[in-house]
């Protein structure tokens, strides 16, 4: 039984598409989390459901690339609430945070309540908008490890491209902005990267758990090393492993 599921193709069509996602959210999300700022992944996350719901009304379809690209709007949207919040009032951050993650996630509910019966919405299929709540990642197929694996791609991309930049920003901006590095733009290019990841992993993953993909793996490999290459390292093989157990516990439940 146990290895009619690991050879099984639905396994690892699973398994593929939920570890790649893990450890490019994983190399990614460490920035987040250095920079202090690892609920923000939190916050866009759970904005991001209000996106899915809101493409969906507009276009009718529930095409990953119109969800997934409506969800990223509302996701800068809210990362740009934040700051705007903190900029303009007295709030801190972890307050900014709370307000902007109910408030959009909230919003999500409620359109989502609304379209349910209505009949303007009669001549589309409303069933598994919901799933990208909580994700659903036994139901992923081939073309959603495509998607995931080309936006995976391009944000490592983008990562090794400005790792020494990132990588002195997050830990001393001044010196940066003395080397002549644009901080805004690397601070533009790294909440990219995070909105990406955290859009193309709602179907799988969902919008209340996407940022443990971001969170869970930095911290736990600071545990062990505090060299960020080591911590690379220990993150890659604990993604591997975590993703690999959760995807055949999925299956054989």
């Amino acid at each position: 039984m146990i290895f009619d599921i690991i050879f099984s193709y639905d396994f690892y069509v699973v398994a593929i598409g939920v570890c790649i996602l893990a450890i490019a959210s994983a190399m990614v999300g460490c920035f987040s989390v250095y920079k202090g700022q690892s609920l923000v992944g939190d916050a866009i996350g759970h904005s991001s459901y209000a996106g899915v719901v809101l493409a969906f009304m507009i276009f009718q379809t529930k095409s990953p690339l119109i969800l997934t690209l409506g969800a990223g709007i509302i996701g800068a949207i809210s990362y740009h609430t934040i700051n705007v919040i903190i900029n303009n009032s007295k709030i801190r951050l972890d307050s900014a945070l709370a307000i902007v993650l109910s408030g959009f996630f909230g919003l999500g509910l409620v359109l989502d309540s609304f379209i349910q019966g209505n009949a303007n919405f009669s001549n589309a299929s409303q069933a598994g908008l919901r799933n990208y709540i909580f994700g659903q990642a036994s139901y992923i197929m081939r073309e959603d490890i495509i998607f995931i694996s080309s936006f995976s791609a391009i944000s490592i991309i983008l990562m090794l491209m400005f790792y020494k930049e990132l990588i002195i920003c997050i830990f001393d901006k001044d010196y940066a902005k003395s080397l002549g590095y644009s901080t805004k733009m690397i601070d533009n290019v790294l909440l990219v990267m995070m909105i990406s990841l955290i859009c193309v992993g709602l179907k799988t993953v969902g919008a209340i758990l996407i940022s443990s993909f971001l969170i869970i793996p930095c911290i736990a490999a600071s545990q062990h090393s505090k060299n960020i290459k080591k911590c690379a390292y220990i993150k890659l093989n604990y993604c591997k492993r975590k993703q690999f157990f959760g995807s055949f516990y999925k299956q054989y439940s």
